[in-house]
């Protein structure tokens, strides 16, 4: 592939991520304040859906800032992490445990619906995106090696 096809799907891929993540932090930062009563003695789910919005944020901007193969394994840690506790919550009740509120909601509405598909989404675009520029990395350094070996030969 050119390196003008590579940035085009990395680029693709990027702008699929950051759109999830940003409907992931709207839709926890919107619903935050409906889930004040859920709550332990530590923690509530409001809070724990304000540190989701937070964490989505800051997985858009740094994938923004740095599109590297760290930053796209932090969005999809991000992403699928969201998604399988929306699933999680959904299917199961876990009850209660050690600072974390029983978080157990056994419907679907719409704001949630959106949130779990752009985090599923989300998520493949970003072990996507992780793949894309491991093996661009892979390609690079390899050309690199081979570039080294051949100046080296004509040189010798």
């Amino acid at each position: 592939m050119s390196a003008r096809g590579w940035f085009a799907l990395r680029a693709a891929l990027t702008v699929v991520v950051v759109a999830g993540l940003a409907v992931d932090a709207y839709v926890h930062f919107d619903l935050a304040s409906s889930y004040k009563g859920v709550k332990s003695s530590t923690l509530s789910q409001a809070d724990l859906f304000r540190a989701e919005a937070v964490v989505a944020l800051i997985a858009a901007v740094a994938l923004l800032a740095r599109p590297r193969r760290y930053t796209a394994a932090f969005a999809f840690l991000v992403t699928a992490g969201g998604l399988a506790a929306v699933l999680l919550y959904r299917y199961v009740n876990v009850g209660a445990f050690g600072p974390f509120p029983n978080m157990y909601e056994n419907l679907w509405y719409p704001e949630k619906t959106q949130s779990a598909w752009a985090e599923g989404i989300a998520a493949a675009a970003a072990l996507a995106l992780f793949v894309v520029l491991h093996v661009r990395a892979r390609q690079t350094s390899e050309s690199a090696v081979r570039g080294d070996a051949s100046r080296a030969q004509a040189g010798g």
